[in-house]
């Protein structure tokens, strides 16, 4: 942990850590707590502002073997947890599509998504970036996405959703993430320094506040 990047090792593990994005979590919490999850959502907004570690958390909350029924937490302590905070989820399958946009990786992904999960529950697929998936990428998609199989969820990760075909868009239960203010960036930091007896001035986490343009990982690299 200590040679870990300051924004790795303090990547929320749990909803109630998340700073800054409260209408994304308390619809996404209250869809957990009454099992009215969607199969696809569409996570929208500017680098940084927490997209992917927003959908790890809604993966290891639908996968969590102990979670139960009117819950929304993931425990952190399952195997299923454990494997998704390590890295190693066989059932987790994260996606660059900047790297993997063709129309042949796609339909390689979309025959994979057919069997069903090797451990949990659902199989979870984030696609980041997925506005870099060519047009008949997206197309291949499609069909899947209208007709899931019961263990697939999807989630699409996005800072240009401009750019995405409108048949993806309408297929997903959309959100819109923003940036966060310099003060909220300014006390997260402020609870880090504390953790690992940093010891900085006010005036000085408020510049790197403002210097991060409102993102949490942004500042936590400066």
């Amino acid at each position: 942990m200590a040679n870990l990047v300051l924004y790795r090792k303090y990547r929320p593990k749990l909803f109630s850590e998340i700073t800054g994005q409260e209408q994304v979590v308390q619809t996404l919490t209250n869809a957990l707590s009454s099992g009215t999850t969607s199969h696809a959502y569409l996570f929208c907004g500017p680098r940084g502002s927490g997209k992917t570690t927003i959908a790890r958390l809604l993966a290891k909350a639908l996968n969590c073997e102990v979670r139960k029924e009117k819950e929304f937490e993931p425990c952190n302590k399952c195997s299923s947890c454990l494997e998704i905070n390590e890295g190693r989820s066989i059932d987790l399958i994260e996606i660059d599509a900047a790297s993997n946009r063709g129309v042949d990786d796609i339909r390689e992904l979309r025959d994979g998504i057919k069997f069903r999960p090797v451990k949990s529950k659902y199989k979870v697929f984030i696609i980041d970036e997925s506005h870099q998936l060519t047009k008949e990428a997206a197309n291949a998609l499609l069909k899947t996405l209208e007709e899931p199989p019961e263990h697939a969820k999807f989630i699409f990760a996005t800072t240009h959703p401009d750019k995405l075909l409108p048949t993806i868009i309408s297929r997903c239960q959309r959100f819109d993430f923003h940036l966060v203010s310099a003060g909220e960036i300014s006390r997260h930091l402020a609870e880090i320094a504390g953790m690992e007896k940093i010891q900085i001035e006010p005036a000085a986490l408020l510049r790197i506040s403002q210097s991060a343009a409102g993102s949490f990982r942004d500042g936590l690299s400066i």
